[in-house]
């Protein structure tokens, strides 16, 4: 986000809706200040993640339920330092502790990744044998500007081959990338409406392929936006354990729900 040429593209989007008005050079040249101010101060992705990949519970194992974690870095735990401070741990336990089974958890999450990169995940996923799929993408979507229309296409076709082999499918659509402080207003505002725009396209795009979708922006935009110091890692960008775990608790809800 740190060039004229990703600030003028966050201009344009704003054009014709959403209540966002461009000011002209003024406004753009605002917004390449605030997009180079936020990439140096919420730095690079660089650290590795931790690898949450087990068995959860100790139910029948029988009764053995494959889960698999699809998606970017929120759904890999960029930016904490064990398995159990990632998202796909307390996933996992929560899934095993309310089902009475025992889950074996595979995560197939890249950080960077974008709608794109959903085929590759879900191929690795299905040569797994996953029972049940949980996605999270959609950040750096917006942040690279891909199309909406492209963006659920490529979730909607990712969806769709998971239910044709009987996988359960549970989507949390795109956060809400306004609640993150080094992004600043009138920035912060445009990337909102943004995210909010992405999120409602997965969501139909999730249902007609036969999953089901969690609005995460607009269920814990406002907690994180209230509580920036405890939802947030270092980087002020990725969750903390805390901020995985408030994620972790709603998305298990919805399994446990669909199951």
């Amino acid at each position: 986000m740190g060039t004229l040429r990703t600030a003028w593209k966050v201009a344009s989007a704003g054009r014709g809706g959403g209540g966002l008005t461009i000011a002209g050079a003024g406004f753009t040249a605002l917004l390449v200040a605030e997009a180079r101010l936020a990439r140096n101060r919420i730095g690079r992705a660089i650290h590795p993640v931790p690898d949450p990949a087990g068995t959860y519970g100790d139910g029948d194992a029988s009764s053995l339920l494959r889960l698999g974690v699809i998606g970017d870095s929120s759904a890999a735990g960029y930016g904490v330092d064990v398995p159990e401070e990632t998202l796909a741990y307390p996933l996992a336990q929560g899934l095993a502790e309310r089902t009475g089974r025992r889950v074996d958890l595979r995560s197939y999450a890249v950080v960077g990744a974008r709608s794109f990169d959903l085929a590759t995940q879900v191929a690795l996923a299905l040569d797994d044998g996953v029972d049940v799929a949980v996605i999270l993408v959609g950040a750096n979507d917006v942040t690279h500007f891909v199309p909406r229309a492209r963006a659920a296409r490529y979730m909607k076709d990712a969806v769709a081959a998971l239910r044709r082999h009987g996988v359960t499918v549970v989507v949390g659509t795109c956060p809400d990338l306004g609640t993150i402080k080094p992004i600043l207003p009138p920035l912060r505002e445009v990337i909102r409406t943004l995210c909010r725009r992405l999120a409602e396209v997965q969501r139909i795009a999730v249902e007609v392929a036969g999953g089901h979708a969690v609005a995460l922006g607009s269920l814990l935009g406002p907690e994180f936006d209230a509580d920036p110091v405890s939802m947030f890692g270092p980087d002020r960008f990725h969750p903390s354990a805390a901020g995985y775990r408030t994620v972790a608790l709603v998305l298990v809800d919805e399994v446990v729900r669909v199951l």
